[in-house]
């Protein structure tokens, strides 16, 4: 075995031989895939090869479409057999959110490229004559659709690697993985050691015993999955055209015709089952090709509701049951990208459905190492979006909860259940008894809004039982004022001598110069791409404040740590949990604060966009004048032990005065009335600045910051699309963002972000559109759960334009 590699794989599934043949195909041809046992012997082998691509998430649908247009090809250029039916698929709507929801999707696949039709009950008998559509809306008939040979189509990829240069050696156990003094990693195997520059982990199931080699974890928990094969069934013996895989919420089963024979895959709603239990979800080593005693009369109920559907399998014998182990992640999707706190190690599994993900995901995590970004935003597979909250027993709960809803639809405001409370601030049963309406964001409990009644918020794509509630807080904070609890920014001290002129590196904007500044910055790459946000308030020559969304918590931290030159002397502290922050906005909140500090809070003493370090109510803190709703207010950052006491000084001096409560989704009505973007909705892996309509935030007078050249080729270059700010017309929702856009019968561009501005009774959304379609007034349609809505171009914020009510 060679000693040296650029990249060394560990793990010969589909998802580690899709990233083989990707990076081979990226011209990383020095690439090594070591798999213990024979390719495929892990969880592949027993895969059922589906392959679908109804998906609502625009990355994830842009991975399966790839994969399922690689697949029909791969026979081909490989001369390794794949077995490609491409027989389409339904899957079933049996209720009007689930058709609302189809309708959502219809609009990706405009998008993206694959063909999807909604069809009604006789249309569906005329696809499939042999099912029952007892209880069914419509189907949703993606007609890319279909299914692999598992162990073919991946043995088809690591021979395309192969052919491209790359190698793989089997049958050679990873014994250790270190990481050199140099950065370089050592993988210690049976059969020798192999420097490398970049080492992977797609071991599947048995990716956390890989991760523990390097000291760090990975959140899946390993279920067990059953699928049966039937006897040869008479009516597909009579019939040349294969029937449709057919997906259904009713069995929360998946069925199709397996050559001439029925096969049933099974996600028990209730009583599902971890692998290798009885060892922590761990496998053996010496583990290969392994199955799980069936259990059929614990799937039975769902099996007897295939039945229903399916009549033609109800006397047929059973001629195989599978009963093998998937990893699951606690959100569904897998794990691409960097382990946190490791450079040059990355995470390429977690894929439930790794069949129909494999190639995509390689394809996508090949173009992130080779290239330092993806043509599609990553952020929702960056396994750094679990952080140290999801420990064991969170990541086994919540990956639970994923395996038996795998056909429930999660609509927008569920919350469900598994792995709650993970992180909370001290206001947290406060609040809640208050009326808060919680939802997760990075393990924190954030409050969605208050509900008056107590009654639970109604889960729907329309405007529910919360609209009038989320109202009356932006009315609260546009004539007097409001408080939030939104402790789950992301907190940093940098400090040292050095911190500033490393800062100044890092950031495409100014670093503020006076004590008390207070920046919006941006980290490019260096091929200009955005990379992250955050506000930098300079609190003293050599110590800065630094603040950013909850869920680049580990991203951020990451990006900051890792640009730390040799010998500069720089500090970076994560303070995230150590300290609370209260937003308090709105005309009287001066008046509020005023009568609780000392301090002089006048415009002339506390400037907007100035930060200081006061005391209020007896609290030592950080005050920044500075909001995102787009009123007079502060930011009040204390530490989380005081902020009870803070809080319950601002109700007291507050309500006289007329002081509500808000929430996150006042905050975003609010947000997008003032045009305010956010970063991992407007602002993604995938957008420069110039795209974002952000370079006012580009400051080319400095001497230099990482993407700086780039992003003015890019600017000479000109750019292929643009963010938009559009008033939506009327209707009972709202865009949210994925939505398609659309001139006529084209696609022109996507939403990124939308919502009812009630201070204004607009809806409103971000959108990008080819360049054509930029100019203030220029109108298109959105398509929102399958009607076209007019959107019209703005020029300016449709709230307080001219920042009048910030800076009173």
């Amino acid at each position: 075995m060679r000693d040296h590699a650029r990249v060394v794989i560990v793990g010969g599934g589909i998802m580690g031989c899709g990233l083989l043949y990707h990076l081979a195909e990226e011209g990383w041809t020095d690439s090594l895939l070591i798999e213990k046992g024979e390719l495929t012997s892990g969880s592949t082998w027993h895969a059922a090869g589906q392959c679908p691509n109804f998906v609502a998430d625009y990355s994830m649908a842009m991975i399966h479409h790839y994969s399922n247009t690689l697949y029909p090809t791969l026979e081909e250029k490989t001369g390794q057999y794949v077995s490609w039916h491409g027989c389409g698929g339904i899957r079933f709507a049996t209720n009007e959110a689930e058709l609302d929801w189809f309708k959502h999707v219809e609009g990706v696949s405009k998008m993206i490229g694959f063909r999807m039709q909604i069809v009604g009950p006789d249309e569906i008998n005329r696809i499939n004559p042999f099912v029952d559509t007892t209880g069914v809306l419509a189907g949703a008939w993606t007609l890319d659709d279909g299914h692999v040979d598992p162990a073919g189509c991946c043995n088809a990829l690591a021979k395309g690697a192969r052919d491209m240069g790359a190698e793989i050696i089997r049958n050679n156990r990873v014994l250790e993985i270190n990481q050199l003094p140099s950065g370089e990693w050592q993988v210690v195997t049976e059969q020798g050691t192999v420097t490398c520059e970049h080492v992977v982990n797609a071991a599947g199931c048995y990716a956390r015993k890989v991760a523990e080699m390097a000291g760090v974890d990975v959140p899946i928990t390993n279920m067990t999955h059953h699928y049966i094969v039937t006897d040869p069934i008479q009516e597909f013996l009579d019939r040349d055209e294969e029937m449709v895989v057919m997906r259904d919420p009713y069995p929360s089963s998946y069925y199709r015709q397996e050559q001439k024979a029925g096969l049933i895959g099974i996600y028990e709603t209730e009583n599902a089952k971890e692998a290798w239990a009885e060892r922590g979800g761990f496998p053996e080593w010496e583990s290969e090709n392994e199955l799980f005693t069936e259990e059929l009369d614990r799937i039975m109920p769902w099996i007897e509701r295939v039945m229903e559907r399916m009549p033609i399998f109800a006397n047929a014998g059973i001629k195989r049951i599978v009963n093998g182990a998937i990893p699951h992640t606690p959100d569904a999707n897998p794990l691409l990208g960097p382990a946190g706190g490791l450079k040059n190690y990355w995470m390429c599994n977690g894929a439930s459905i790794g069949i129909a993900q494999g190639a995509g995901c390689g394809k996508y995590l090949a173009q992130w190492m080779v290239h330092g970004e993806a043509d599609i935003n990553m952020a929702g597979l960056d396994p750094r979006r679990f952080g140290p909250y999801a420990n064991e027993v969170h990541v086994r709960e919540r990956s639970f909860e994923d395996y038996t809803h795998m056909y429930a639809l999660h609509l927008p405001g569920e919350e469900r259940p598994a792995g709650r409370g993970a992180r909370t601030s001290s206001l947290y049963t406060i609040l809640k008894q208050k009326g808060a309406l919680y939802a997760p964001t990075f393990g924190w409990e954030r409050p969605k809004y208050f509900s008056p009644d107590g009654r639970e918020e109604e889960i729907t794509f329309k405007h529910n039982n919360g609209f009038d509630a989320v109202a009356a807080e932006c009315k609260g904070v546009m004539d007097a004022a409001g408080v939030c609890d939104l402790s789950g920014f992301a907190k940093f001290d940098v400090t040292g001598a050095g911190a500033e002129a490393f800062l100044d590196r890092l950031v495409a904007n100014k670093i503020p110069k006076r004590k008390g500044g207070i920046g919006l910055c941006h980290f490019l790459n260096e091929h200009g791409r955005i990379e992250g946000e955050c506000t930098i308030t300079r609190l003293a020559d050599d110590r800065f404040y630094l603040l950013s969304g909850a869920a680049a918590e580990i991203r951020d931290f990451d990006w900051l740590t890792q640009h730390v030159l040799p010998r500069e002397d720089v500090t970076i502290a994560n303070i995230t949990d150590d300290w609370g922050n209260l937003v308090l906005a709105g005309p009287k909140a001066r008046d509020i604060l005023a009568s609780l500090t000392d301090a002089d809070l006048s415009n002339e003493s506390f400037k907007w966009l100035t930060g200081q370090e006061v005391v209020i109510a007896g609290v030592a803190l950080r005050a920044l004048r500075v909001n995102y709703v787009g009123e007079l207010g502060w930011e009040l950052h204390a530490p989380m032990a005081d902020l009870p006491k803070l809080y319950m000084a601002i109700e007291e001096a507050g309500r006289p005065l007329g002081l509500v409560d808000f929430g996150t989704y006042a905050v975003n009505a609010m947000r997008i009335e003032k045009a305010y973007k956010g970063y991992a909705a407007e602002m993604t892996n995938e957008i420069t600045m110039i795209e974002a309509d952000m370079l006012r935030f580009c400051r080319f007078d400095k001497e230099d910051f990482i993407g700086k050249a780039a992003t003015q080729q890019r600017k000479q270059d000109g750019v292929a699309q643009q963010l938009v700010y559009c008033e939506l017309e009327p209707g009972d929702s709202d865009a949210r963002g994925g939505e398609a856009v659309m001139a006529g019968d084209q696609n022109i561009g996507i939403t990124t972000s939308g919502g009812f501005g009630h201070r204004t009774g607009k809806s409103l959304v971000f959108a990008y559109v080819k360049p054509d379609f930029v100019a203030p007034g220029t109108t298109f349609d959105v398509l929102v759960l399958g009607q076209a809505r007019k959107a019209t171009v703005l020029a300016e914020p449709v709230y307080d334009k001219g920042n009048q009510r910030l800076k009173q």
